[in-house]
């Protein structure tokens, strides 16, 4: 009997995959990168960092016929707000919101109609507590969700007890930000929470998701408060030891020193004059933009800028400049509805541009009649990204000499893959 010859696999493409993934033990990891190692920092200035705010109508989670889809509204717009470095949410109220339907899709038990299954949850409700009973202010419910969204999972348990609003935070997307940090990752700067354990006067200590550590920071706080602690990174080799210190810091301290996107904050106003009689910066917005499908100027025009009012006509970037940035967004009606409805504005809806230095219709060749408030997030975020990083980078640039004008960008540019893992955030990852 003859010797069959061993047919060699080598050309094979399959092979060689299999080759090339020898060692590679995560069964969903690519030659590639299948994820940041973190998000890109933008290294600009000190003070040079404007803050970016949007505004939207609590009334949008009204149009969703169910809890599961009110729940997933919001987390679009929280997804929104970190991918494109939104420092501030606001929901207002628009004065045009129903009250919140509370029924949901997932039932138990034999299903029955939909008389009986209102007739039944109401009943199950009005039994429970009033802290523990569902909202039906739209504008409640999605400020609720987008704090959430925003904590990080080891913080959640400790700052969102039981609510039935959470019922369904299972569905939101993560929004992996650089402060939603996973157990065992050594960074600068954690978020955390005073616990109630006495320091004396040596200082507080704080719970910031390191396991099995607490970390003494270099002041006294009351317990309960969340604040931003400043870590040596060397120190993690020490707190098998349980013993860490940190120095409580500022939430912009992340941004203006290190260039790292450090969240948002989410606050409610009553109306959308509240919107800037509130504003928490000293002087206010100084570009308010409005979006609306009236719009004035379209982004789509050459000669589009992000520019004041008062500078409209003057030359000049720093005339130009901002440093407080807001975009109002309307409800299913429009922002014009919403000025309409606000008794407290002196304008009329036919004059709301009047409130803003930028009245713009952001998607002018739109191909439905409507565009839904969560898509219009997106889509206005995206296409005036390049105009707010501009706008970050105008004061610095005019200084540089071309060779480090150069520089600037490449530094803003280098980004970093990592083939580690996939991203494991989850929102039902809420370690203690």
């Amino acid at each position: 009997m003859g010797f069959m010859k061993k047919r060699s696999n080598d050309g094979n493409p399959s092979n060689k995959r299999r080759q090339r993934s020898k060692g590679n033990n995560h069964p969903n990891q690519h030659r590639f990168g299948r994820v940041m190692a973190q998000p890109p920092k933008l290294k600009l200035n000190a003070g040079q960092y404007p803050t970016v705010s949007i505004a939207v109508p609590g009334s949008v989670v009204s149009n969703a016929q169910t809890r599961e889809l009110q729940t997933q509204l919001a987390g679009q717009i929280a997804r929104a707000a970190v991918v494109f470095r939104v420092d501030e949410v606001i929901v207002f109220d628009d004065g045009l919101g129903s009250t919140l339907n509370t029924l949901s899709n997932y039932k138990r038990g034999p299903r029955r109609n939909e008389g009986e299954d209102r007739i039944s949850e109401q009943r199950q409700d009005n039994k429970k507590p009033d802290h523990l009973q569902p909202s039906t202010d739209p504008h409640a419910f999605l400020a609720r969700i987008l704090q959430y969204c925003e904590c990080p999972q080891y913080l959640r348990r400790k700052f969102f007890p039981m609510h039935p609003d959470l019922q369904f935070a299972g569905l939101l997307p993560p929004l992996d930000a650089p402060h939603h940090l996973r157990r065992g990752d050594v960074a600068s700067f954690r978020e955390g929470v005073v616990v109630d354990k006495d320091a004396g006067e040596d200082g507080s200590y704080v719970d910031c998701g390191v396991p099995n550590t607490l970390v003494q920071i270099d002041r006294v706080l009351s317990p309960g408060l969340r604040c931003t602690v400043q870590l040596d990174p060397k120190s993690y080799a020490t707190s098998k030891k349980g013993s860490m210190k940190g120095v409580v810091v500022s939430p912009t301290t992340p941004r203006d020193q290190d260039g790292i996107y450090w969240g948002y904050t989410t606050r409610m106003a009553s109306s959308i004059k509240a919107i800037f009689d509130e504003c928490p910066y000293e002087g206010g917005y100084d570009m308010k933009v409005g979006t609306s499908e009236r719009g004035d100027v379209s982004i789509d025009n050459p000669k589009f800028r992000l520019a004041k009012k008062e500078s409209l006509k003057k030359s000049g970037v720093d005339e130009e400049r901002f440093n407080h940035l807001i975009i109002v967004f309307g409800g299913v009606a429009g922002i014009e509805e919403s000025v309409d409805a606000d008794e407290s504005m002196p304008l009329s809806g036919e004059d709301s541009k009047k409130m803003f230095d930028v009245w713009v219709n952001i998607a002018p060749y739109q191909g439905s009649r409507t565009i839904r408030t969560e898509e219009a997030v997106f889509i206005t975020l995206s296409r005036l990204s390049p105009y707010i990083s501009k706008n970050g980078m105008a004061s610095e640039a005019e200084k540089a000499s071309p060779m480090k004008q150069k520089a600037v960008v490449k530094k803003t540019d280098d980004v970093e893959f990592s083939d580690e893992a996939v991203s494991e955030e989850s929102s039902d990852d809420e370690e203690s």
